[in-house]
């Protein structure tokens, strides 16, 4: 494969320098970069989408006629790489990354109509209702039935994990709408308003101490029978379709190695006690070293498959390779960041935001306040989207062939 940029590429890298340069003023990088979780506070990523929403650059994996900004793979990885470098926000994945690109490829010309411009504009912030209590990894096993009452289904069950609900106004929910056939035949992929009298939030307050997830429930709560995406039946189809976008629907080399700048930027300026800086600690430098060499492979990986994708092939299973590479590396960064504070890395504020005017008060530097709910929170890398144990036997049956 050609590893080098073309003329083309290297023009559109220094226009999205020069817009970031520009566009990413001091409120949106101090946010970005004192935000621990996986997901960044609205406050911060609705200001930082509708930047990107006014330059037409927000919905990056959407076809060109739903909206998107229509970049080739290689292009989206620039754009991709230039953020995190820059320390820009995450943007709601939720709505952009899941079900958009669900509605794009599924959704009539009606629901297209209707949801797509408002996940763009930020009026609806979506949530995911997939996992509930007894069917995590396992989607087949969705309790929550929709039946379907004239122009309308009633719903009825829960879902956990749902993060971010307390701040979403729509969820998409997978559900059984027959529960006498195959259990993967009988679900269905239905949107459902959060605004309603028949569904209730409840706060799942983690570890890191962070409100991210939530409990969600459904006690006859309706939904006009026009938000099934597709056809009845067809869920389990859609779920497989929206969790190869949500695995290795971006790029996620960059942000590791932005992190490992980082680490190293701190070592750097860290005192060791022992005359010296962190850096020169060889447990240190040796991990951090290493941790580089393996993320600059994982890079290297994504660029091959950005290269398939160039040709049009599907995303397919190498989604799970990265999900399961990414996963790993993210929590053994946040490990070394830890380690690397020494004792001033175990503190764990129960105050959010930590930026702004508000931020409760650090010991040592800002970043050590933030090595610790980085760590408890990455613990669920490994969980969400899919667990280890999941892209492993994914990867084994259909790449392997095992």
């Amino acid at each position: 494969m050609d590893m080098d940029f073309s003329p083309e590429d290297l023009a559109f890298q220094k226009e999205v320098r020069a817009f970031l340069d520009d566009k990413l003023n001091a409120r949106l990088r101090e946010g970005a970069a004192n935000t621990p979780s996986v997901f960044t506070e609205p406050d911060i990523t609705r200001e930082w989408q509708a930047i990107l929403a006014e330059k037409g650059w927000l919905a990056t994996s959407w076809p060109v006629e739903d909206g998107g900004p229509g970049w080739t793979p290689t292009q989206k990885y620039i754009f991709e790489k230039e953020c995190a470098i820059a320390g820009a926000p995450s943007l709601p994945i939720l709505g952009l990354r899941l079900v958009g690109p669900v509605i794009c490829h599924f959704g009539t010309p009606e629901q297209k109509a209707r949801f797509l411009p408002r996940i763009i504009s930020g009026e609806d912030y979506w949530c995911q209702g997939y996992s509930e209590p007894g069917a995590g990894s396992d989607l087949a096993a969705v309790k929550t039935r929709a039946e379907r009452v004239g122009d309308k289904y009633v719903v009825n069950g829960s879902k956990i994990w749902t993060t971010h609900a307390h701040h979403a106004n729509w969820i998409f929910a997978l559900v059984r709408t027959d529960p006498t056939v195959q259990k993967q035949r009988g679900i269905s992929f239905l949107l459902i308003p959060m605004e309603q009298p028949g569904v209730s939030v409840s706060p799942i307050v983690t570890m890191a101490n962070d409100h991210e997830v939530n409990a969600t429930f459904f006690d006859n709560a309706e939904t006009p029978a026009d938000n099934l995406i597709g056809e009845e039946g067809q869920g389990w189809t859609i779920a497989k379709f929206l969790l190869e976008n949500e695995r290795g629907g971006s790029c996620a080399a960059p942000a590791l190695l932005a992190k490992l700048d980082r680490i190293e930027r701190w070592a750097k300026e860290e005192a060791s006690g022992t005359n010296g800086t962190m850096i020169h600690d060889p447990n240190i430098s040796q991990r951090l070293a290493r941790l580089r060499l393996e993320a600059q492979a994982f890079e290297v990986t994504e660029l091959r498959i950005l290269a398939e994708l160039a040709k049009g092939r599907p995303a397919g299973p190498q989604t799970s390779l990265v999900k399961l590479t990414s996963s790993n590396l993210r929590q053994q960064i946040d490990e070394l960041a830890v380690d690397l504070f020494g004792y001033e890395g175990l503190q764990l504020p129960v105050t959010r935001p930590l930026y702004g005017n508000e931020a409760p008060e650090y010991v040592g530097s800002r970043a050590a306040q933030l090595s610790m709910p980085a760590y408890l929170n990455g613990r669920a890398y490994t969980i969400f989207g899919g667990s280890d144990e999941v892209q492993k036997t994914i990867i084994a049956k259909q790449v392997l062939g095992l």
